[in-house]
């Protein structure tokens, strides 16, 4: 009898150490998803910061090269056509000038 006694004791400690441990499982495995999604968020979030960052620093150059290209090649197109113009009128003016004179 007694030995029935202590078999149902060691049983019972090993279904209740079982069950704390089917516990503990579970607990670790809550914490480990909570980190998981929170080293997940916290990643994705400096990750979208960095990629906004580069594309403001990118879309910055891009648009003060390109805007330094294009005054750059309108003013040298304008320079060009107001030579041509002062050439020009000077022609008519120096051509006037000896219609006038002669």
């Amino acid at each position: 009898m007694k030995e029935n006694a202590v078999i149902t004791i060691i049983s019972i400690t090993i279904i209740v150490l079982n069950m704390m441990m089917i516990i503990v499982l579970d607990i670790k495995n809550a914490i480990m998803v909570a980190t998981m999604a929170e080293v997940t968020m916290v990643t994705m979030a400096e990750i979208m910061a960095v990629m906004a960052e580069v594309t403001a620093a990118t879309t910055a150059v891009i648009t003060v090269a390109t805007m330094a290209e294009v005054t750059a090649a309108v003013m040298a197109v304008t320079t060009a056509v107001i030579t041509v113009v002062v050439k020009d009128v000077a022609a008519v003016g120096a051509g006037c000038f000896n219609l006038i004179n002669n």
